[in-house]
């Protein structure tokens, strides 16, 4: 700060930030600065008035499918109950479903917390895709122990698992994600470019880095900008010269971008706060949690999409707790009864809104867990079960095959039950790509593993 109460270009460039961007954000634009020709545009015609959103719910530190779906019948439990020992529910707790198509022939249940989803099950409105995970190639038990076919690096490893889920090139270093690769093709869809497609209620992710949209990170329960900034008639002497520095002109390439990103910020800021003040929070009850609060502001995001000119918006969530090593049973019981409650609110906020065929919503997390139990908890593993909810999904049915549920049996990494996926990120992902609006000459640009696997797109979204 200058003497007589001014404000200097170091204090600025030293000390303002506005929260609503984020490091990552800056540092992304900065660089993109350097490779804007990278990008690429949409080739796929697509209908000028429709309005599509996929919003990421990702389950931080691993869930374990082998809860959230269980075997529920005569021998098929009996041998569930007795591999997983301390961990095993008990059979009566579990919320049967009966799929229209799909499946083993075995019978499933849902995780006795889980209520709500299997009525949405029943309706058509919710998939179960099973045992997915991040493969570099189709891969047997054989493949993975005599090393006949690559395994993505470090496998089993938290911050590595994330990042191969959220970029699906595991054999690559994590400059974009799969939902910032999406959103550089579709972007122009938007009537306005002035607020980002790419939104975050959790964070700094992976998953919606791309090369020429960077993520906008906004609370849960609201806007974050300048603390204490003011603009226009009234404003005190630090905002006014706060909005002095930022008419300048710079030389050095960084100052200028800076003065760019802090001004854009201040002017979505700005933008989003009105918006949202025209979208209030929905009618219906949420649980009282972090993701709780985290969907509600997506369906009043949702509600402003016209008011943002918005027909494309991609939102990432997440809970976190999943790593369940000790006292599993009673943590995520209590883990999938937010997650259950909230993604249940979310859509019967969707249906009051009469939006449900737009926006698609589904999870994802580092990994499932061992089958074996070590006490109390359960250890990393790979591939695990996941839900795909909302109004155009193909739902009440079963999509990707289940694995043989034996330890050290044919779908196995090892002896503790670590199912090799049977159905790929990509596939997973180019899925929910392509009905968002990805055409079929684009999926490799944003899935360049793609053309390994056979199966490219798993059916469950039209």
């Amino acid at each position: 700060m200058r003497r007589g109460g001014g404000v200097s270009r170091r204090w600025f460039l030293g000390r303002s930030v506005c929260a609503a961007v984020g490091t990552t954000a800056l540092a992304n634009t900065l660089f993109d600065l350097r490779r804007i020709a990278a990008a690429a545009s949409i080739s796929n015609p697509l209908l000028s008035g429709d309005y599509k959103a996929l919003v990421c719910v990702f389950l931080y530190g691993g869930n374990d499918g082998n809860n959230t779906l269980v075997p529920r019948s005569g021998t098929d439990y009996a041998d569930y109950a007795a591999a997983r020992g301390v961990l095993a529910l008990p059979q009566a707790s579990l919320l049967p479903i009966t799929p229209l198509a799909g499946g083993d022939g075995r019978e499933w249940g849902m995780h006795p917390n889980l209520s709500g989803l299997d009525s949405l099950f029943a309706a058509q409105k919710l998939a179960v895709v099973a045992n997915v995970g991040p493969l570099l190639a189709p891969m047997t038990r054989s493949d993975y122990l005599n090393n006949t076919v690559a395994s993505p690096p470090n496998l089993f490893s938290h911050s590595d698992q994330q990042v191969h889920w959220q970029t699906s090139i595991p054999d690559a270093p994590p400059h974009t994600g799969w939902g910032g690769r999406v959103a550089d093709l579709v972007h122009t869809l938007n009537d306005s470019q002035q607020v980002s497609m790419s939104i975050s209620l959790a964070g700094t992710n992976t998953f919606e880095v791309g090369n020429q949209i960077a993520q906008f990170q906004l609370s849960p329960s609201g806007t974050v900008g300048l603390v204490n900034y003011v603009e226009g008639a009234g404003a005190d002497p630090i905002s006014v010269g706060i909005h002095d520095l930022l008419a300048l002109s710079y030389g050095n390439l960084f100052e200028g971008a800076y003065r760019d990103v802090t001004r854009t910020a201040i002017d979505v800021n700005a933008l989003l706060g009105a918006a949202l003040a025209a979208s209030p929070p929905p009618a219906n009850v949420y649980p009282a949690s972090s993701l709780g609060d985290q969907l509600k502001m997506v369906a009043r995001l949702i509600g402003a999409r016209e008011t943002l000119g918005q027909r494309r918006q991609v939102f990432f969530c997440s809970a976190g707790g999943f790593d369940t090593h000790s006292g599993q049973v009673a943590a995520q019981a209590t883990l999938l009864a937010d997650v259950g409650a909230t993604l249940a609110a979310f859509q019967t906020s969707l249906a009051a809104m009469t939006i449900e065929p737009s926006v698609t919503t589904f999870t994802a997390s580092d990994f499932s867990r061992t089958w074996r139990d070590n006490g109390s908890g359960s250890d990393h593993a790979w591939g695990g079960h996941h839900l795909v909810l909302g109004g155009a999904v193909l739902g009440g049915r079963f999509y990707g095959t289940f694995p043989t549920l034996l330890a050290g049996g044919p779908d196995d990494a090892g002896s503790q039950g670590r199912w090799i996926p049977t159905t790929s990120v990509d596939a997973y992902a180019a899925t929910l790509a392509r009905w968002f609006g990805v055409g079929d000459a684009e999926l490799g640009t944003v899935f360049p593993n793609l053309h390994r696997f056979d199966d490219q797109n798993l059916g469950f979204l039209p």
